[in-house]
């Protein structure tokens, strides 16, 4: 049974209309071209408030009439104007921890607003169907206080000889500081703020759309949807944005960037802010750093033992550079923390270039490059090596000049780690040598390479048997048969034949409350890390042609990226999907 006949059934039921009426109604509303509501309340056949009633029924939600009594204000504002105007939504009370919501249409982004708002103060939702002329009573109220505001601001203008501030409602006015500033505001940035850290996310991205304002969170590396607001209060929301990043309010043609420090939930929490402007409106990422986690050391990372023993081995080194590649959002940077955390000892100075500093590290000197001023990853190189250092841990190798920098760096006593975008360990090198490096240079004071992606972890909570087809079995016996033989036994004691991979549980990601619906939780590193020994310093000496994969395998025990993450995948902490999905990124 369709919503329309759904709908005939109740009116009948409650006899608001009878059986002759019932027949015929959906032909003649179809015949008009109306919808079946709209003929009902034209043609007076039922009232407003019996067909809301009715639709209640149908839609399976409360019904609520509203007569003249007034709301109290702080339970009206618990929705702001915006979204009360733009779903036709209205809080009209409250009852300890029970928010009861008027609806005028069953919207389910006017119930995803009210649940994103209502889940920062732990609260429940008693969803109720109201008519269109409830629905503009209560709104009405809304005017009082408005009218209310005005009024104290007059008087207070005329105390102080100030001159009034002027609401412009233009869609694509400036934002004045009453808005900005507006409890309601002030609040829903508040919330998404502090959605995102809960959420451990690692950006927030407000967008603006024809109709709509859009708030997503990057968490995992993937970005979600969280809210939808409506156009009219996205610049409000920005202004409130760079208000706390004290950037220029009245400056949308060009870019901006800031910093904001909160206390979220008792602990202190850095955000990054960058705005861009685009066609009539500004959209704001705000890059969420948590220095109090600290940074996780590389098992917690889930590098292999492999791995492990090579990059230990590389750190033990007075000199030298260390690399670490991949794409942007692969994990670099959280791997050279890790590794800062093993050298940071009281008889090493350490110091840092970074942009930005994500993690504060105690006994660590750490330095904010600004390029604006000229402070740049080159010219806080030249001024780090007159600093006595140890240890010089350079954010990103961008140019030549940071290049040559790093190699005579390490050349004169210092171990140099960094990182480098390139997509395997192997194309190191060669990004090296078109930064135009000497082969023997680079030959002499490359230590290690390690390339890696960051994949998503399984959660552990919700995720789910599944038997894969031979096919697939087939596929990752043939990815492990190059694996060396000594590296499995430490990966997986338990395999046996690797033609026979059916022994093995296998998992799907599912989703539940803990994951957030995704059936991921949290990342795990796969990674291929080489070594270059004395083989590979000749063939980088002599030939960059012959250095290759088959001189790396010839030269120590390796596996690659994908290799690792197909032994990830038969411990059950990820899926292949996920493995390809970050491959191939």
């Amino acid at each position: 049974m369709d919503k329309q006949e759904e709908l005939i059934r109740v009116l009948q039921e409650k006899k608001f209309i009878n059986s002759e009426q019932a027949s015929s109604l959906i032909t003649s509303a179809a015949a008009a071209k109306m919808e079946l509501s709209d003929f009902l309340l034209s043609n007076r056949i039922v009232g407003e408030e019996q067909l809301t009633e009715a639709r209640a029924e149908v839609y399976n939600l409360l019904y609520y009439l509203h007569a003249d009594e007034n709301i109290p204000e702080e339970v009206l504002n618990f929705l702001p104007e915006e979204i009360a105007h733009t779903y036709k939504i209205v809080c009209f009370a409250r009852e300890n921890k029970i928010l009861k919501i008027g609806l005028v249409e069953p919207n389910l982004k006017a119930m995803e607003a009210v649940n994103f708002l209502a889940l920062d103060e732990n609260l429940s939702i008693k969803y109720y169907l109201i008519s269109a002329s409830s629905w503009e009573r209560i709104f009405k109220q809304y005017q009082k206080i408005e009218e209310e505001i005005s009024s104290a601001l007059e008087v207070k203008a005329q105390e102080e000889g100030d001159d009034l501030i002027s609401i412009n409602t233009e869609e694509n006015a400036l934002v004045d500081d009453k808005d900005i500033n507006s409890a309601p505001v002030s609040r829903i940035v508040s919330v998404i703020i502090r959605h995102a850290v809960e959420a451990h996310a690692s950006d927030i991205h407000i967008e603006p759309y024809d109709k709509e304002s859009r708030v997503r969170y990057r968490i995992d590396g993937i970005l979600h949807t969280s809210l939808t607001l409506p156009k009219t209060i996205h610049n409000a929301i920005i202004a409130r944005i760079k208000v706390l990043a004290k950037l220029k309010l009245d400056e949308t043609r060009i870019p901006q960037d800031g910093r904001i420090r909160l206390l979220v939930n008792g602990r202190p929490i850095d955000f990054r802010i960058s705005t861009l402007p685009l066609s009539g409106h500004e959209k704001v990422v705000m890059r969420i750093l948590d220095n109090t986690k600290g940074a996780p050391n590389l098992e917690d990372l889930g590098f292999n033992v492999n791995s492990l023993r090579v990059i230990t081995n590389a750190i033990k080194k007075t000199s030298g550079i260390i690399l670490v590649t991949g794409p942007t959002g692969s994990g670099k940077t959280t791997t050279l923390y890790a590794l800062l955390g093993i050298l940071n000892k009281d008889g090493v100075n350490i110091s840092t270039l970074e942009d930005p500093i994500e993690y504060e590290m105690k006994g660590v000197n750490q330095s904010q490059v600004r390029p604006q001023v000229g402070f740049t990853f080159a010219n806080g190189l030249r001024s780090l090596l007159r600093q006595d250092p140890n240890i010089i841990m350079v954010g990103e190798v961008r140019d030549e000049e940071t290049a040559e920098l790093s190699i005579h760096a390490s050349l004169t006593g210092h171990l140099v780690i960094s990182t480098l975008h390139t997509n395997d360990a192997i194309g190191a090198v060669f990004r090296l040598l078109d930064m135009k490096i000497e082969r023997f240079l680079l030959a002499s004071t490359l230590k290690t390479v390690v390339a890696q992606r960051l994949a998503r972890r399984l959660c552990e909570k919700c995720k789910k048997e599944l038997v894969l087809p031979k096919s697939e079995l087939d596929a990752l016996a043939a990815d492990l048969k190059e694996v060396p033989e000594s590296i499995l036994k430490e990966e997986l004691p338990g395999l046996v034949n690797l033609d026979d991979l059916s022994a093995y549980k296998f998992y799907q990601p599912v989703g539940c409350s803990h994951c957030g619906n995704t059936g991921f939780t949290g990342r795990v590193a796969v990674s291929e890390v080489i070594d270059i020994n004395e083989n590979l310093k000749n063939i980088i000496n002599e030939n960059d042609e012959k250095f290759n994969l088959e001189a790396v395998k010839k030269s120590q025990d390796f596996i690659s990226i994908k290799q690792d993450g197909a032994i990830k995948v038969l411990k059950g902490l990820t899926t292949m999907e996920e493995i390809l999905r970050v491959i191939e990124s």
